[in-house]
């Protein structure tokens, strides 16, 4: 490895290392730090979203979009908690469907359905899948970390092993008119950490613990997924 590339690795991993910290003690500590720091991240993703939709030229309307996807997220959190009915998911629709009114109603506007589209991209694209990671961690009402804790850890074994493998080892492009940097070295390094880590997952839970509730084989089912 360069020493650039050494260089420039150093920053990228402490503020990874740090991020990285804060996101696992809100998983471990209670479901409540786990929900704050998904908030978090729901919140910022989304504006992060309607932001780069914006350059596009397109006309979203981002609170709006930013607040029904928060919304969605706290449903699917209090329903998984069991501290609300699941017929409150049934608000979604009226809710989300008001950018029809704003939108069509608006003046000057050129592009409405399209800016509707983007506003609908955003819940479904962002905030759903933050939703559906209520259900993960839920399971009869129940927190249990495992499987998020898990998953990501997998995403991160496989991010490190593809960066390092491809950087000492990449010759061959993977797709180098999309991720000209990538290569099938990288590839082959990330899936092969992954699938370690996932394959010791139960062991480390038992080790700090807690009775594992999901087998080595369907975490290498997940980390192939991933």
């Amino acid at each position: 490895m360069s020493t650039g590339k050494f260089t420039n690795l150093i920053p990228r991993l402490i503020t990874a290392l740090l991020g990285a910290a804060g996101i696992v003690f809100g998983i471990v500590y209670s479901e409540w730090t786990y929900f704050v720091v998904f908030f978090i991240i729901c919140l910022f993703s989304l504006i992060e979203f309607y932001k780069l939709s914006g350059l596009d030229g397109m006309l979203p309307q981002k609170t709006f979009g930013t607040i029904c996807g928060l919304l969605i997220f706290c449903l699917s959190f209090f329903i998984e908690r069991g501290d609300i009915s699941y017929r409150y998911y049934f608000l979604i629709f009226p809710a989300v469907s008001c950018v029809y009114m704003i939108k069509l109603y608006k003046k000057f506007e050129r592009k409405p359905f399209t800016n509707i589209a983007y506003n609908f991209l955003g819940i479904f694209y962002v905030a759903v899948p933050f939703a559906l990671l209520n259900i993960a961690t839920f399971e009869n009402q129940a927190y249990d970390y495992q499987i998020i804790f898990g998953s990501l850890f997998i995403l991160w074994a496989s991010d490190t092993g593809a960066y390092f493998a491809g950087s000492m080892f990449g010759k061959r492009k993977l797709f180098e008119r999309i991720s000209p940097k990538k290569s099938w070295e990288g590839f082959a390094g990330g899936a092969a950490l992954a699938f370690a880590f996932a394959y010791g997952l139960p062991y480390f839970f038992s080790a700090i613990g807690h009775e594992p509730t999901i087998r080595s084989w369907q975490w290498l089912v997940i980390g192939l997924i991933i």
